[in-house]
């Protein structure tokens, strides 16, 4: 395979961590994703309530959320590999403006109280259609709006907003819905999208010079064809099959264990009800900011193989503690250690990949990363909620297992532990 890697920038010339904020490209593609996933989270708490609203059936709300699930898993694909035929931009506003009027056509819909269970099935599956357009282009732009030795920092900084547009989405829409009604919070969600376009656009490509063909890409090749080519190029490459195995460990770990497991918990064992739930969730958060803020901080050059393959091991070794751990405290304190890891390493494996993946290809790579965590979620979901509440030592001592197994078997190959 052809390397593409760009030689890694000396610590000494690593910008700090507020460098990226004075490219105002930068700032707009900032504000458009956090924008992006605070509407994410108004549309989750509105799809939800209404549904329930209409219905009295969570049997319906698994519908519905399952309407939004299934486009986005299968057309992910198709959404990476269109990335990278069109530019990652005008697809990001393309898909906020479609997601823009999906949102006011349900809130009108609502307003005028015509609004019927088929419609939010059809709108929530037109939502993650959109959606599966959306998160490739919004992974993939990157690279095209900071100079490379910026990406560690910028991405750092994305990752925060990120987490704290995800946790204002859902607790400002809950507002709203309670202070007016559903079909309000889908009318300022609209707004949301609305703003999303407006920053992405504004969100202009630094000029460079034309990057080398890769060989993975063929001018006037089919959609299909370059899905096979971007499949080809991840899994024949052991770097990338290295990241998406410990992405896909580490999404297995966030879905059942910190959701089910989390519950399962605060519930049965350390009897805090929805307060010990708070905590955890917490923690979990604030570690998270905290190790991408650190990652994006650090101006030393540091090994991503080892890296990637040390978060399994430490998230591995939580997993157990938290399957023995008998008070509340030590598992906030477990949960904290495990958050600082995943936002310590995330800032530098998405960097590694935007770094050394040539933009012809980038969305493909990242939509293969994306797919294999829509895989990874519900198997984790099912499994852990099977176990969480009769045997919650065995959950986490599998969970603890998968993660080793997978980050011992990346550190058996020489490409990835000489990764830089």
């Amino acid at each position: 395979m052809t390397q593409t890697a760009t030689p890694p920038v000396p610590p000494a010339e690593r910008p700090s961590l507020r460098a990226p904020l004075r490219t105002p490209s930068f700032r707009n593609l900032w504000t458009a994703q956090s924008f992006s996933l605070l509407g994410d989270g108004f549309s989750t708490v509105a799809f939800a309530w209404i549904t329930l609203t209409l219905t009295h059936s969570s049997l319906a709300l698994g519908v519905v959320l399952a309407c939004q699930a299934v486009p986005r898993a299968l057309l992910t694909l198709l959404g990476g590999a269109l990335s990278d035929r069109v530019s990652a931009r005008h697809l990001m506003v393309f898909s906020s403006l479609l997601r823009c009027a999906l949102m006011a056509g349900v809130a009108a819909t609502g307003f005028t109280h015509l609004l019927d269970l088929w419609m939010l099935f059809a709108a929530a599956a037109c939502f993650g259609a959109v959606d599966a357009f959306f998160q490739p282009a919004r992974s993939s732009v990157l690279p095209s709006v900071v100079e490379p030795e910026q990406l560690e920092p910028a991405n750092a900084l994305l990752s925060v907003g990120s987490r704290i547009a995800s946790v204002l989405g859902p607790a400002v829409g809950g507002i709203v819905v309670a202070a007016t009604d559903p079909s309000t919070a889908f009318a300022v969600d609209s707004c949301c999208f609305a703003l999303v376009a407006l920053f992405a656009g504004r969100a202009t490509r630094r000029i460079t010079a034309p990057a080398a063909r890769t060989g993975a890409d063929t001018a006037g090749e089919s959609l299909g064809s370059r899905i096979r080519a971007g499949l080809v190029y991840v899994f024949s490459d052991p770097r990338i099959r290295a990241m998406v195995a410990i992405d896909t460990a580490v999404t297995f770990c966030y879905a059942g264990p910190f959701t089910v497991g989390f519950a399962s918990l605060a519930k049965f064992r350390f009897h805090g009800g929805a307060t010990s739930l708070g905590l955890l969730d917490g923690a979990l958060a604030a570690g998270a900011i905290v190790g991408a803020l650190l990652g994006g901080a650090t101006r030393r050059h540091l090994r991503v193989g080892l890296l990637i393959s040390a978060l399994t091991g430490w998230l591995g070794a939580g997993m157990l503690a938290l399957g023995i751990l008998g008070n509340l405290a030590g598992a906030v304190g477990v949960v904290l250690l495990m958050g600082l890891g995943i936002g310590f390493q995330g800032v530098f494996g998405v960097s590694w990949i935007q770094r050394n993946i040539r933009g012809e290809i980038l969305g493909r790579v990242i939509s293969v990363d994306m797919v294999a965590g829509y895989v990874a979620a519900p198997v984790s979901l099912v499994l852990c909620g099977a176990l969480a509440k009769s045997h919650p030592g065995a959950m986490f001592a599998a969970t603890a297992a998968v993660l080793i197994v997978t980050g011992a078997a990346t550190l058996c190959s020489k490409p990835v532990v000489t990764m830089a």
